[in-house]
């Protein structure tokens, strides 16, 4: 006798609500092994392949690609211990356990489960079939009883999705009176998203002409993953933060000297963000104040003893902020090849959860657009962010005596709640001493 297996999408971490179908890794009707691959989702971190924790074969999958989901909604359902042919005139459903956390019975991922509850159904009673309309042959169908989603109503209502249902529900759409348009009369969320638009069309259009007037023509791009990630934290920042910016301009002369002379020494080749991550550990330890963190509800600054290094990189999917973990305890060689390597998984989207949080202070260099300065928004809950811009040959005294110089200009933009514009001043002209001259970094060692 074959158990139906509801598998909905995990809590994939970091309070992260929902996900975005990118591409589906199996189709109805495949056999999944445990731990196998089923969808490959985009979050608001990451692009994700969730494995599902199920042997058995596909019966449904929900969402199409493109489409998002929430957290907890069903992904797939499995039938496990399903015969090859033929198939019983009853079958046994498990529903997914419920549980006080989060509900999600992925290893790695839920919480406690709780005893999981059955229910016996006819198949003559089965009127749901998957959202794809894409049954597995000769398996049993999904008959799902979630309290949310029972009728009162005289006989079965041909929905499967909980999210057409809450759809409907949300904006008092009666179902009973919806023909479906999917298999064996399925309503579907297309349906449903019909039947509302028919229902809102005589308001909009005693307003038509009122929106015509004021509504600016153009192309409206939805802010949801990475791109609305950055958004939500930014704006958070904006709210949040009192922040300053103070910036300086700085001779990095001898310290682009410093690093030919490194790199010509043969072995790995040491990365200009690299030394500057290197200057920016080294300042932090002289003026920790910036390697901090407000705690709002207990008014509280606390200060972080380790630094976790966030840069900016930027990405087809948008500007993402990789964190190289324990920076202050690597030297330039470790740092130019953990940079490389978070930079490269930047660039394939393949970074995970872990390496795009955490984050305890940013260096920011933003010299490699071509421009000279800035004055960034701090990455929300950290206290500061450095800010390097292009390096260019520019007239400069030196020695008492004009020449052109490399010339790059610094900034810093801090959170004054955790310190007052002396540290600030004190911090970044540190940075730019060491930049100016490298032997002031190494009499700090």
């Amino acid at each position: 006798m074959a158990q139906v297996l509801e598998f909905k999408l995990p809590d994939l971490g970091e309070g992260l609500t929902e996900a975005e179908i990118v591409r589906w890794l199996v189709e109805v009707g495949d056999v999944v092994a445990v731990d196998q691959p089923v969808v490959e989702v985009e979050t608001a971190k990451a692009m994700v392949d969730v494995p599902c924790p199920y042997a058995g074969v596909v019966t449904a999958r929900y969402g199409e690609e493109g489409s998002e989901l929430p957290v907890g909604a069903p992904l797939i359902t499995v039938a496990v211990g399903a015969p090859a042919s033929g198939g019983p005139a009853e079958v046994a459903e498990t529903e997914a356990p419920k549980t006080e956390g989060s509900g999600n019975v992925l290893v790695g991922y839920g919480t406690s489960d709780a005893p999981a509850r059955r229910r016996r159904v006819r198949r003559e009673q089965q009127v749901l079939a998957p959202v794809n309309g894409r049954p597995a042959p000769e398996t049993p169908e999904l008959v799902r009883a979630a309290p949310e989603a029972a009728e009162a109503v005289q006989g079965p209502v041909a929905v499967i999705s909980p999210l057409v249902r809450r759809l409907a529900r949300e904006n008092g759409l009666d179902l009973r009176a919806l023909t479906g348009s999917g298999p064996d009369g399925l309503i579907l969320r297309a349906d449903v998203e019909h039947a509302l638009r028919a229902a809102a069309a005589p308001a909009r259009a005693t307003t038509a002409v009122t929106a015509t007037a004021t509504a600016p023509a153009g192309t409206r791009v939805p802010l949801k993953g990475v791109r609305g990630a950055v958004a939500d934290k930014l704006s958070r920042s904006r709210t949040e933060i009192p922040d300053a910016t103070c910036w300086v301009d700085a001779d990095a002369t001898e310290l682009m000297r410093a690093r030919t002379a490194m790199n010509a020494a043969g072995g790995p080749k040491i990365s200009l963000l690299a030394l500057l991550a290197r200057i920016c550990t080294a300042a932090l330890a002289r003026f920790p104040e910036l390697n901090s963190t407000v705690d709002t509800a207990a008014r509280e600054i606390v200060r972080l003893d380790a630094v976790h290094l966030g840069f900016a990189a930027q990405t087809e999917r948008g500007l993402v902020v990789p964190v190289v973990k324990d920076a202050h305890s690597r030297d330039a060689e470790s740092l130019s090849a953990e940079f490389a390597r978070l930079t490269e998984s930047a660039r394939t989207g393949s970074l995970t959860p872990a390496e795009l949080t955490g984050g305890t202070f940013t260096l920011n260099n933003y010299g490699v657009f071509g421009v000279d300065g800035s004055t960034p928004i701090i990455n929300h809950p950290e206290a500061a962010m450095l800010g390097v811009g292009r390096i260019i040959p520019k007239p400069w005294v030196h020695e008492g005596e004009l020449a052109v110089r490399q010339v790059v200009q610094l900034s810093l933009t801090f959170d004054h709640r955790v310190c007052d514009g002396g540290t600030a001043g004190g911090f970044l002209r540190y940075v730019a001493d060491c930049v100016e001259q490298p032997a002031v970094l190494l009499r700090t060692l």
